[in-house]
């Protein structure tokens, strides 16, 4: 079982990045004391998001973490009213899936069903 995702995020955005999360159904968490304020933790179901604050920060053009959004119509229309970009694709698996931007760059899809 995949256990995290790490995504660097500027400082900036960290907040905003965590808002974007939120509404996706996932809650920040205690990082452990050490990493202290250089990363912010988030969790879903045991599954966490661990974003690492950094002014160096990086996103892939196309690699991206996927969430399963049960409530997919719902968790869309959140992150749109949200202000943040959401575009639908293509049906896989016979369920519906889109793409969004969180504030640093990153893809993330949203799939309303595993395959």
């Amino acid at each position: 079982m995949l256990h995290h995702v790490s995504l660097e995020v500027p400082p900036d955005d960290v907040e905003r990045s965590v808002a974007f999360w939120e509404l996706v159904g996932f809650e920040r968490v205690d990082a452990p004391e050490a990493l202290g304020p250089y990363v912010t933790w988030l969790e879903r179901d045991g599954h966490q998001i661990h974003l690492i604050h950094t002014d160096a920060a990086t996103a892939p053009a196309l690699g991206h973490a996927a969430v399963v959004a049960t409530d997919f119509d719902s968790t869309v229309n959140r992150l749109r009213d949200g202000g943040f970009e959401v575009e639908e694709t293509r049906e896989l698996w016979g369920e519906p899936r889109a793409f969004a931007i969180a504030p640093a760059g990153h893809r993330v899809e949203l799939m309303a069903a595993p395959p």
